[in-house]
């Protein structure tokens, strides 16, 4: 019988209930980690003379064989990971040596700390992903200083601006999801073992030890917050729809650039599917199905806040639905961050046609209206309701036209302020714009040349952070193996 039901129930649960209540499914994603919190654990037992050296020895034995055999070997019949673990254990080491395993521990305790094993590995992956993507923005924006194009706003042309300032508002943005990103998996980072069900455990347990053998930063001191808290999975996935937004923005920019209507860019063939019966049709699938993903991971968020929603401290089952919601967004987020990288990398620029694209809109009305000002001291408001009567005709306007809106407006000619065709002229050059705005954050090519520095520089730290990060799991990892062998 089920070694975790004999005692107190009498039934078996028959395949529709174990199916109802099973997580052998999700469970797959935290089988190593479970070896590993195991090892720590009984490691930690030893060395608190909770069990004897031989059974120590025996069951880290039996976790090393069940390791090679792998999470098929496990009977799926149980209804999760770690009993099954458990049960497998037994059956190879023996009930008087294998259930002392155990002691000490509930699963509780041990589920909420493989989960945050688990995750901070994704966690660490996606934030090396999201480094790799905000560099192929910024190598990208490297070779695009001079290259003019519309900037929009509601989707109507606005004023104009280069590739660099564009791509850089999203590496900007991708450079806050890494911050995010980073302090969830602080967060993450914590050991809840030592907790036990939830009112932590009679016997003497270190739970600083199991914390230097797993690689976690600190220990959760509450042991009700221990085991019933979920908020680092809710924060994880709060960053991971955060970014799906940001990189949802990005593919809709390269949908429409990649349109006949735009034809800004041309994705790379491999990022591209065509038509089962229009022969002539490259589709940018890769960004739409991108764009789409972002419904399933705030989807993920959603299920997750509406299952902890309420719940009663400390552990309910309800819990168990959420991690299957976790994965799910996961793996969704990390490969639409790859694909984000490898279009930005791989997409063909079509300048000419970025350039052509300012001849629509008047967008230097801007320009003229702020030179206006600066060359005849007239409010904004003023010269804003000169050019925007200017734009009303259609038609670029030229000194003449201007002085006769002003004579209309303020009874007086602008040329009598010294504003003259050089100064309209030189309003209306797109570049010349540009280069006015050399302001902190313009789109002046001086000046995005100096915040792809910066970039670049917050990323090399970001890269050394990580390095630094995975230098530590390793050292844990090498403490925990040096154990293993100390002990077994």
């Amino acid at each position: 019988m089920n070694i975790l039901r004999r005692g107190r129930l009498s039934v078996e649960p028959d395949r529709d209930i174990n199916n109802f209540t099973s997580s052998m499914e999700a469970d797959k994603r935290i089988f190593d980690a479970d070896i590993e919190v195991d090892k720590a654990h009984v490691i930690m037992l030893r060395e608190q003379n909770i069990i004897r050296a031989d059974d120590c020895s025996a069951i880290l034995s039996g976790l090393d064989k069940l390791k090679k055999e792998g999470i098929l070997a496990l009977d799926t019949s149980y209804e999760d990971v770690h009993i099954a673990l458990e049960a497998r254990l037994i059956e190879l080491v023996g009930e008087d040596t294998g259930g002392r395993m155990h002691s000490a521990r509930s699963r509780n305790d041990e589920v909420a700390a493989c989960i945050r094993l688990s995750l901070r590995a994704e966690l660490l992956d996606l934030m090396e992903e999201v480094h790799d993507l905000v560099s192929a923005m910024v190598n990208t924006a490297a070779k695009h200083h001079e290259t003019i194009m519309p900037g929009y706003t509601h989707t109507q042309h606005a004023q104009p601006t280069t590739l660099a300032h564009h791509l850089l508002a999203h590496a900007g943005a991708y450079l806050r999801d890494l911050e995010r990103l980073k302090g969830a998996y602080e967060r993450t980072n914590r050991n809840p073992l030592g907790a036990a069900a939830f009112a932590s455990t009679g016997f003497p347990v270190n739970r600083k030890r199991t914390a230097e053998l797993l690689g976690f930063d600190s220990v959760i001191e509450n042991s009700m917050d221990a085991v019933s808290t979920r908020d680092f999975m809710i924060e994880s996935l709060g960053c991971y729809s955060n970014l799906m937004t940001d990189l949802s923005r990005l593919a809709e920019e390269l949908i429409l650039w990649s349109s006949s209507e735009f034809d800004f860019i041309e994705l790379d063939d491999k990022y591209s599917s065509t038509s089962s019966i229009m022969p002539q049709k490259k589709n940018p699938d890769i960004a739409e199905l991108m764009r789409a993903k972002t419904g399933t991971v705030d989807g993920a968020l959603m299920s997750v806040l509406t299952i902890c929603k309420a719940l009663p401290y400390s552990y309910d089952r309800d819990l168990q639905e959420a991690t299957p919601h976790l994965w799910r967004a996961t793996d969704n987020v990390r490969s639409s961050v790859r694909m984000a990288q490898g279009m930005i990398s791989t997409m063909k620029i079509k300048k000419e046609n970025l350039e052509s694209a300012l001849d629509k809109g008047f967008m230097t009305a801007t320009e003229l209206a702020d030179t206006i000002v600066r060359t005849t001291g007239i409010p904004f408001r003023t010269a804003h309701h000169i050019v925007g009567s200017c734009a009303r005709s259609g038609k670029i306007p030229t000194l003449s036209d201007i002085d006769d809106l002003s004579l209309n407006i303020l009874n007086e000619k602008l040329s009598d302020r010294g504003l003259s065709e050089k100064d309209i002229l030189e309003a209306l050059d797109p570049m010349g714009n540009i280069k006015k705005r050399s302001v902190q954050g313009g789109p002046a090519p001086k000046e995005t040349k100096r915040q792809v520095t910066v970039i670049g520089r917050k990323l090399a730290g970001f890269g050394e952070g990580i390095k630094l990060i995975r230098k530590k799991i390793t050292e844990a990892s090498v403490k925990l193996e040096k154990a293993s062998l100390q002990y077994s």
